[in-house]
């Protein structure tokens, strides 16, 4: 079966966080806007980020210094529309004697960082002594150290909300949105009204006709092309970047850590994050399916030995690491060359030529995606009709944004004190709305776990609300549970169950189901050499 056709301004193909910004940008002006998704909003590269909002202080090193000011100015901007998800981050800089870079030059640098954000909220850097360093962490390895330096950045806990409030605020803003929609073909017309097909979640057929038309599939963008069935260069050489996660461990850091890699001096963060720690990321040339990449048993064992080379009565082995993950950078290509000089701004490549009418986004960084999605609106809407509105997105608020409710979340008894602040650092404003689901459906204030911090509520909201499709999307993209040490096993079933009554499933689609869920997390805990289990 085939659907008619619906007319847009724009169709944005790709729901990272990238895609979603652009689309709520293009629907706060009033353009109309289709946005696709192959798989679920914020499920791809986004997802296998290092979940920094940061300034980019190492490309300061590679004279980038007007990424360096676009990133500091979007992290004061995150902070300000995004507040419950985005929070501040004190990183700290280890010297030691033989190291890359002299104390003088880390504080030269600490100084140009602080000039390009004088407007910051954030406190300034500060350069720190050895003792001062070891009395603040203990644990940090004594040999060779000679000084320090700490600065603020900010961290995104889970980039995957940040991702799906820029795909709500584009709804609510008149977007249509659509996930589990992979694209089947591309046909770009010479009158502008160009078509889009591909398979709705369903499994009909749809086909949608857009004046413009934007592959902001990241990774996949070349892969996109193809299905124009033109003669097209290309456009990306991505490298991989794997980071493992691992539960608090001996000596471990009360701050974030930026170091260097002892095999080859490549940076390496060592990151609090949610309860547990984040440690990478590496940067690997990766030509293959990025749906297919993971961390390799080497990688594992690199960013181990970088951990225990500072922090080394840690001694983490694999057995430790309770998963990893691995994206691809969508980085601009480039034949040769190390991966660490390739430019991380991004490029909005305007096709021509018989492809006049598309345009692919190369790069981009988490920190950066409102200003890019600003960029690519302003340079459509001159496309289109030369004119058009501004850009809202720096001063409105996305939906989570807004003023916590805690006196109205004090008043539901059914869940807990740190189920409220889960919601609050979850949902923000919007937490609200859970309580009023709560007040219209008693039933839905069921404890999903043990302690009542999170509830039957929350499934219900995500696949009302939030567009979650499967129980792969509420676990891992939604509540988040997916997340935890243990991958959220412990509230699986009683999801599922939830996300059972929601969508109508059978016992056995409800099984399927689980059995989804149990595969896409045992992915996580197996490096890319078969047979190998991390823990």
């Amino acid at each position: 079966m085939q659907r008619a056709h619906a007319s847009y301004d724009i169709i944005v193909i790709g729901g990272g966080i990238n895609g979603a910004g652009i689309a709520r940008d293009a629907a706060l002006r009033q353009l109309r806007v289709l946005l696709l998704d192959a798989h679920d909003f914020g499920s791809g590269t986004t997802s296998w980020s290092s979940r920094l909002i940061h300034g980019g202080l190492r490309y300061l090193e590679h004279g980038e210094i007007p990424l360096v000011y676009e990133s500091l100015h979007e992290r004061r901007t995150l902070r300000r529309i995004a507040p419950h998800l985005v929070s501040p981050l004190r990183l700290v800089i280890p010297l030691y004697r033989g190291g890359s870079r002299a104390p003088w030059l880390v504080r030269l640098g600490m100084i140009a960082y602080d000039l390009l954000s004088l407007t910051k909220s954030l406190p300034r850097h500060r350069m720190l002594s050895r003792d001062a360093l070891l009395g603040e962490a203990p644990g940090l390895a004594p040999e060779g150290l000679v000084a320090g330096a700490s600065y603020f950045d900010a961290q995104v806990t889970h980039a995957e909300r940040l991702v799906i409030e820029n795909v709500v605020a584009a709804a609510q803003a008149g977007a249509a949105v659509r996930n589990h929609a992979p694209v089947n073909a591309i046909e770009l017309r010479a009158d502008g009204s160009h078509r889009v097909r591909f398979r709705h979640a369903d499994g009909a057929d749809e086909v949608a006709s857009g004046r413009s038309v934007v592959n902001a599939t990241g990774p996949w963008v070349d892969r996109l092309l193809a299905l124009t069935g033109l003669e097209l260069p290309r456009l990306i050489g991505g490298t991989k970047g794997s980071h493992l996660v691992l539960p608090p461990f001996t000596d471990a850091p009360r701050d974030a850590f930026y170091v260097e890699a002892p095999a080859d001096g490549r940076p390496v963060f060592i990151l609090p994050w949610n309860g547990q720690y984040l440690v990478g990321t590496t940067d690997i040339r990766f030509d293959d399916d990025p749906g297919e990449a993971r961390a390799s048993a080497a990688e594992v064992d690199y960013l181990l030995a970088t951990l225990n080379r500072y922090f080394p009565r840690a001694r983490v082995r694999p057995g430790n690491v309770l998963y990893a993950y691995a994206g691809v950078r969508p980085l601009p290509y480039r034949a040769d060359g190390p991966e660490s000089a390739i430019t991380r701004r991004h490029i909005i490549h305007a096709h021509t030529g018989d492809a006049t009418g598309l345009w692919s986004v190369i790069g981009g960084k988490l920190t950066t995606y409102r200003s890019l999605a600003r960029q690519v609106v302003d340079r459509l809407q001159r496309a289109l009709d030369g004119g058009g509105t501004r850009c809202r997105t720096a001063t409105t608020p996305l939906p989570g944004g807004g003023e916590l409710p805690a006196t109205r979340l004090a008043r539901l008894s059914c869940l807990s004190t740190a189920g409220r602040e889960r919601w609050c650092a979850l949902y923000g404003s919007r937490a609200a709305r859970l309580a009023d689901l709560v007040d219209a459906e008693p039933g839905l204030g069921a404890p999903l776990d043990d302690d009542g911090s999170s509830l039957a509520a929350e499934v219900a909201f995500a696949i009302r609300e939030e567009f979650a499709g499967n129980l792969v999307d509420i676990v891992h993209r939604r509540l988040m549970t997916g997340l935890q040490p243990d991958q959220g096993n412990a509230t699986a079933a009683a999801i599922a169950a939830v996300a059972a009554r929601e969508f109508g499933w059978s016992e056995a689609t409800q099984a399927a189901e689980l059995r989804r869920l149990a595969d896409y997390n045992r992915r996580l805990r197996e490096p890319a050499e078969a047979g190998s289990v991390l823990r």
